[in-house]
């Protein structure tokens, strides 16, 4: 859907405006001159802002925040239909789009739009690709799914050419995007409440590389079981990315200082390009950074401006985050809710000097613990101590057929290490009995979990 952001649309109403998201495109439309106003359940420091900029926020959905004067209202996938503000616009007959809608329509008007997507890494990847952008003077528009310190948040509004953006396949939002380099890292299940199953994910990247234009490029993982079903029939350029030469580009000469971080030599068929020196920790962060230069290239900018540009990345908020002490043990806080994901941090932290790692982790909806127990039940090996929080309910509600509880008793048919805690003040007060100098601690999950670590550092 093409929308007239230049002409007929002035004033925007975004339902759910202190999302992560919302509240940067929300800025993107302030910034170019677009009357913007909105709502969101509660107030937060993202609402905050928002009103400190200027742009009007309302606390709850009302019906009657929805004026006559508004053009466009934006809305989420988690939006329900019967949301009293959208049932509003409908009445009124005032257009209402999906918040992709309004992202890929905001994308369209950049020469260099790179989208990038992926079960895992997105965020991390489209913030190495925003250092990379903004160190070669490309002066990009950003928009990410978490605070970045170089940007002061998830939002930058650059120029008319470079745009950044990270791109969600839920419920195939990404489907609205047409980027100049669709980045795609990974495909796996998840999402299981919306996707039929893998092969659902996977029809849904290839229409994901197939809104690329001819002259465009898609860089994806060379190595990932879903490659062939997704770049089958595409009349883009290809690049590959991978761990070994059977990828275009691929790391040699792997080394890790103290903390973890990795330096690496960056080969492109067989040629060096440059080395590459990372100041996070982890491995797959490795095949994440050779993703953001095989990005950037494709756009102009040389791998060697590129590896410059990613000695600037120290991290961005959740993601292998380092928040403080207790007891003289790290506290770290991560966002990993997938298997996958847990494996990938825990095994980041193994590389970093410890006595022991405590994993205090909360669940990220019903529907994931259940579909995917088994796997959670083999990906906490590289923890000595796990500690499950109960389930983040998000956008579901509980059914009574998964717990925490069955998380725990899962991951001791493997790794013997797993404790069920329940409440948060049960979680703190095993691990106040636990935790010694020298340990890693790691709050984990998508949902609230991070407040332990911070109680436990202000304690």
């Amino acid at each position: 859907m093409k929308l007239d952001l230049n002409n007929s649309i002035k004033n925007v109403y975004f339902i759910g405006i202190g999302g992560v998201s919302m509240s940067g495109l929300a800025e993107i439309l302030f910034k170019e001159g677009i009357n913007v106003s909105g709502s969101d359940m509660k107030a937060s420091p993202a609402t905050e802002k928002l009103e400190k900029d200027g742009i009007k926020v309302n606390i709850g959905h009302k019906a009657e925040n929805i004026t006559n004067g508004i053009d466009l209202v934006v809305y989420t996938a988690a939006v329900k239909s019967d949301n009293p503000e959208l049932l509003a616009a409908n009445e009124k007959g005032i257009l209402a789009v999906e918040r992709a809608v309004l992202l890929g329509n905001i994308m369209d008007c950049y020469k260099k739009s790179i989208a990038v997507a992926g079960t895992h890494g997105k965020t991390t990847t489209s913030s190495m690709l925003s250092e990379i952008t903004l160190y070669s003077g490309k002066n990009p528009t950003i928009t990410i799914g978490g605070n970045l310190s170089t940007i002061g948040g998830n939002i930058k509004v650059g120029g008319n050419e470079y745009f950044v953006a990270e791109a969600c396949e839920y419920h195939d939002s990404f489907l609205q995007f047409f980027p100049f380099t669709a980045v795609i890292l990974n495909i796996e299940a998840e999402h299981l409440d919306y996707f039929k199953d893998i092969n659902h994910i996977r029809s849904s990247f290839h229409k994901f590389a197939s809104n690329v234009p001819d002259y465009g490029y898609v860089v994806i993982n060379g190595s990932d079981p879903g490659l062939k079903e997704v770049i089958t029939g595409l009349k883009c350029n290809i690049v590959t990315f991978g761990s070994d030469n059977g990828s275009m580009w691929y790391p040699k000469n792997i080394s890790h200082n103290q903390k973890g971080g990795a330096e690496f030599d960056a080969y492109f068929n067989g040629q060096f390009k440059t080395h590459v020196q990372l100041n996070i920790p982890g491995d797959h962060n490795i095949l994440n950074a050779l993703a953001a230069i095989a990005a950037a290239e494709t756009t102009g900018i040389s791998p060697k401006e590129a590896a410059e540009g990613l000695k600037n990345y120290t991290g961005v908020d959740r993601r292998f985050q380092y928040k403080g002490e207790f007891n003289g043990a790290m506290v770290i806080d991560d966002y990993a809710h997938h298997p996958s994901e847990v494996k990938a941090t825990l095994a980041a932290a193994q590389k970093v000097k410890h006595n022991r790692i405590l994993c205090l982790f909360q669940p990220h909806t019903y529907s994931r613990a259940k579909t995917l127990l088994s796997d959670f039940g083999k990906a906490f090996y590289n923890a000595d101590l796990v500690i499950l929080a109960d389930i983040y309910a998000a956008r579901e509600k509980d059914t009574g057929l998964i717990s925490s509880k069955d998380v725990a008793d899962e991951i001791n048919k493997n790794s013997k290490n797993a404790v069920y805690a329940g409440s948060f003040s049960n979680v703190s007060d095993m691990v106040k009995k636990e935790a010694k100098a020298g340990d890693i601690i790691i709050t984990m999950g998508a949902g609230d979990i991070y407040k332990v670590g911070e109680d436990l550092i202000k304690s």
